[in-house]
């Protein structure tokens, strides 16, 4: 063990943080899994809990397995990785899984490891090829004709794939992607024609599956919904979990009821998961509500840091590419808590309860602290590249 911690590298503040969250989260957890053990009658409150150590300690042995992995190595595994993931969604969207009539397949059956979610595999995979092609045609030319099939059609596959069975995570996909191409420096006028473009397919993928509602197992009309209760204030499901959230922030003050005595945690659903902020507003108050967001925007900061003092191109955007979701999933989650945004349906990244969110995010901060690393540098070595290590050779083309 302490041999493990004296090879441990990296941005220490981003691994203080993130112990700091994951071992935070066992509390609401814990308190939150009541719901599920009471109301559902599924499992028992310490089941859950070890449940979630037991992720947890998968998700930080990942972390510290991918920060060895040199930054330039990751160039090659995202030309590895596309197809994959590529395969993994088209199998999953397949599957045609369906909860009263809505597309719900995203999850696939993996033996060992239970349900897996492609769409949060897909989405650092995604993040990390887009950096490699930025980082690529950095200061040169292009046309937009030229950066289509390399670039724009990998990112429209992966977001059609996800779409039809999760609009939220579809749509906070391409938002990173637009932001990281615009960080990039890809031409303003490129991307105002990919916005139009990403807009008209939406509009035309809706008015497909209203046509043609037998030939589309979608949930256009669950996204409907959302988006007019959450202005009209409606009264549906969705609005319930709303109203109870308010409910527990509201009744949690400045100091909240204590760990573990939630009274909304009986009656909200997701509140493991979904609406674990609210949860937490409840039992430790606003002051936990607002040291939680603390800790996020610390993370944000020290991500901005690391990006700033990466030595390549590619380990900047790289960083921002798939540090930057992360703490916009956070902070959409707490604004659906406090009814700022429509239910999407996205957890709090460390903290919520979950499996594959909470890997992938795992793999998204093992690479941020690959690139914090100065022994990783970006930049191609003076030494030669090893013929027998295929890694090598393809990051060395890239």
């Amino acid at each position: 063990m302490l041999s493990i911690f004296k090879n441990i590298q990296g941005d220490k503040a981003i691994w203080a943080v993130v112990a700091l969250l994951a071992l935070f989260s066992f509390l609401p957890v814990y308190s939150a899994s009541s719901n599920l053990v009471y109301v559902i009658g599924n499992g028992t409150t310490m089941g859950h809990l070890v449940k979630h150590a037991m992720l947890l300690i998968l998700g930080f042995g990942i972390i510290y397995g991918v920060h060895k992995i040199p930054t330039h190595y990751f160039k090659g595994l995202s030309l590895i990785a596309m197809p994959i993931v590529l395969l993994l969604l088209m199998y999953t969207l397949a599957q045609g899984a369906t909860i009263e009539g809505a597309n719900a397949s995203r999850w696939i059956s993996v033996p060992l490891v239970g349900s897996f979610q492609p769409s949060n595999l897909a989405a650092v995979v995604l993040m990390i090829y887009v950096a490699r092609y930025l980082a690529k045609i950095k200061d040169k030319t292009i046309t937009f004709k030229e950066s289509i099939v390399p670039l724009w059609i990998p990112v429209f596959l992966v977001i059609i794939l996800i779409l039809p069975a999760n609009f939220s995570t579809a749509g906070i996909i391409f938002s990173m992607v637009l932001l990281l191409a615009f960080i990039g420096g890809y031409p303003l006028k490129y991307l105002g024609a990919i916005v139009a473009a990403g807009i008209l397919s939406l509009v035309l993928f809706i008015l497909a599956a209203k046509a043609m509602p037998d030939a589309f197992s979608n949930r256009v009309d669950t996204w409907e919904n959302r988006w007019e209760n959450f202005w009209n204030g409606e009264d549906t499901e969705a609005d319930y979990q709303i109203e109870k959230a308010k409910i527990a922030i509201a009744s949690g003050g400045l100091l909240g009821k204590g760990a573990g005595k939630s009274v909304q945690k009986n009656f909200l659903p997701q509140s493991e998961s979904d609406f674990i902020y609210a949860i937490i507003i409840e039992e430790y108050g606003l002051i936990g509500g607002f040291a939680i967001m603390f800790f996020y925007l610390l993370l944000l900061f020290r991500i901005v840091v690391v990006a700033n003092g990466s030595e390549s191109v590619f380990g900047k955007l790289l960083v921002l590419g798939v540090g930057l979701p992360i703490v916009f999933q956070a902070l959409i989650n707490m604004s659906v808590a406090v009814e700022l945004f429509p239910v999407t349906g996205q957890n709090l990244p460390l903290i919520s309860r979950g499996g594959t969110s909470s890997w992938m995010t795992c793999l998204a901060i093992g690479i941020i602290l690959s690139a914090s690393n100065k022994g990783h540098s970006g930049r191609k070595s003076s030494k030669k590249v090893n013929e027998n290590n295929p890694l090598e050779v393809l990051s060395g083309q890239l």
